[in-house]
């Protein structure tokens, strides 16, 4: 199945007269520092979701798949890892293994030489083999599209099971990473820390449809844009709206020169990339660069 496209940005301006008459973070602007209240936390939210999503309209999960087995196993894969590295190691696992009940018999020494490139690769075929064992039989062999069924699996927490709800089954759901996390507190959307607590705070913000685009327009920023240790400010669409500018290079110039990815002339991450995307597929692991 493919990734759910852009779906309507809707304004949705309102809020509840209590909420938003109450204090919430302090943003730099123009006029100082002053508290922002809650209802013009959500209007700069949803204008931040709105900017990016005309930036990249074309934001999608960077995990490659076929199915919601394929999904649920690369995802699992991409801990501690890049998708890249995943999307480089998964065309010879699932040829190997195509289905839950073919990787549940996986010799666990054989799965582990398959796995190995994308690091931590014991724990992962511990975790592989568990997942596909409970899915074959537990679930006949298919994948559940409700969460509390998919974090009863080996391996799968809130983030892995909102990966595959939102991208395998249509289910609204947010994509907790570190990338995601990060700029939330960037842009004092939250100031929790705990996955959790942040899904939460953000969920509150946006209507239910927009959660799943939402994700992928984070994390695709964050990979391509506000970095950890250097964001390009200076080559940010949506400098105006961030209070931590400046955090990173604001000269034009050189802020392009730290941009990744598509937006730098870089390829992607994933070997087999929408159709609609408009940067170039990564090359086959092994493959020269």
């Amino acid at each position: 199945m493919t990734a759910p496209r852009n779906s309507a940005v809707g304004e949705q301006e309102s809020a509840d007269s209590t909420e938003a008459s109450k204090p919430h973070k302090s943003v730099k602007g123009s006029k100082g520092t002053r508290p922002e209240s809650r209802l013009a936390l959500v209007r700069r939210a949803r204008r931040i979701n709105r900017e990016l999503a005309e930036v990249y309209p074309y934001a999608h999960p960077e995990l490659d798949f076929e199915n919601s087995f394929q999904l649920l196993v690369a995802t699992v894969l991409s801990a501690q890892t890049t998708d890249l590295r995943v999307n480089q190691t998964t065309p010879a696992l699932f040829a190997a293994y195509p289905t839950p009940e073919d990787m549940a018999a996986a010799d666990p020494e054989a799965l582990e030489q398959l796995i190995r490139p994308t690091g931590f690769f014991r724990a992962k075929a511990r975790s592989l083999l568990g997942l596909s064992a409970a899915l074959r039989d537990r679930f006949g062999g298919e994948v559940p599209g409700r969460l509390e069924d998919l974090v009863t699996l080996p391996g799968v927490g809130r983030k892995t099971a909102n990966v595959v709800l939102g991208n395998a089954f249509g289910v609204p759901g947010l994509t907790v990473d570190t990338h995601f996390g990060r700029l939330v507190r960037r842009w004092k959307w939250t100031a929790q820390e705990d996955p959790e607590k942040v899904e939460a705070e953000i969920a509150a913000l946006f209507p239910k449809s927009e959660w799943t685009m939402l994700s992928h327009r984070i994390i695709f920023h964050g990979r391509r844009v506000c970095h950890a240790r250097k964001p390009a400010c200076g080559a940010c669409p949506i400098a105006p709206l961030c209070p931590a500018y400046g955090e990173g290079e604001t000269d034009p110039d050189k802020a392009k020169k730290l941009l990744k990815y598509e937006m730098g002339g870089q390829p992607g991450q994933r070997l087999r990339p929408p159709s609609d995307y408009p940067g170039r597929p990564a090359a086959p692991l092994g493959a020269a660069e």
